[in-house]
């Protein structure tokens, strides 16, 4: 008879607690709202203009407070047509990291890095898909294709991978509503090249 309350009460415990688990599951269920691409646009451009996108991917010249972002190419990258003075490799080799005039290009160990174009035009983001943005900020990955190479400093990816989907889409749907700069970026140059 012992055994038989016994049985009872162990079954109505485990009754009891799958239940209360099962309701705990339900309230703990997140429901996923579909966000309006307004929405998605104006959060893109607040994160862009917080975390300086600008200071790196959009040409400038200088002004009375210093560079100062040249709206025509905005997210344009390194333009082409900047000459590229002569550079000093032993100032590298001797542990330094150099920005070109406006900051859309970057000389280091790695040798010479040029700002990509993220505008809307073709020659930017323009034909990116939403994953292969993510995927670019990610996992590093040049125009977020798997198997290409990695992206080089100073962009930092490494810290922008742990934004939210939402952020990252948001980022995506703002700056594919930026006025498209036509501009191929050159390919990056090796130390020994310069």
């Amino acid at each position: 008879m012992r055994t038989k309350v016994s049985a009872i009460i162990l079954g109505a415990v485990a009754l009891t607690t799958a239940v209360i688990s099962c309701d705990n599951q339900k309230e703990n269920k997140t429901t996923v709202q579909a966000i309006s691409n307004d929405s998605l646009v104006k959060r893109g451009a607040y994160l862009v203009n917080s975390i300086g996108c600008d200071d790196c991917h959009s040409p400038k010249k200088m002004g009375p407070h210093g560079p100062e972002v040249v709206a025509e190419t905005r997210f344009g990258g390194f333009l082409a047509s900047n000459p590229i003075g002569k550079v000093d490799t032993n100032v590298i080799k001797n542990g330094w990291a150099m920005f070109g005039p406006d900051f859309t290009n970057t000389v280091g160990p790695w040798g010479m890095s040029f700002a990509a174009n993220i505008s809307s035009d073709e020659t930017g983001i323009g034909n990116w898909s939403e994953q292969q943005f993510i995927t670019a900020l990610r996992k590093g990955k040049l125009k977020g294709l798997e198997g290409s190479r990695d992206l080089l400093p100073p962009m930092p990816w490494f810290v922008y991978k742990n934004l939210t989907d939402e952020d990252l889409r948001s980022i995506y749907a703002y700056l594919k509503t930026t006025k498209p700069v036509k501009n191929v970026v050159p390919a990056p140059k090796a130390l020994a090249d310069l």
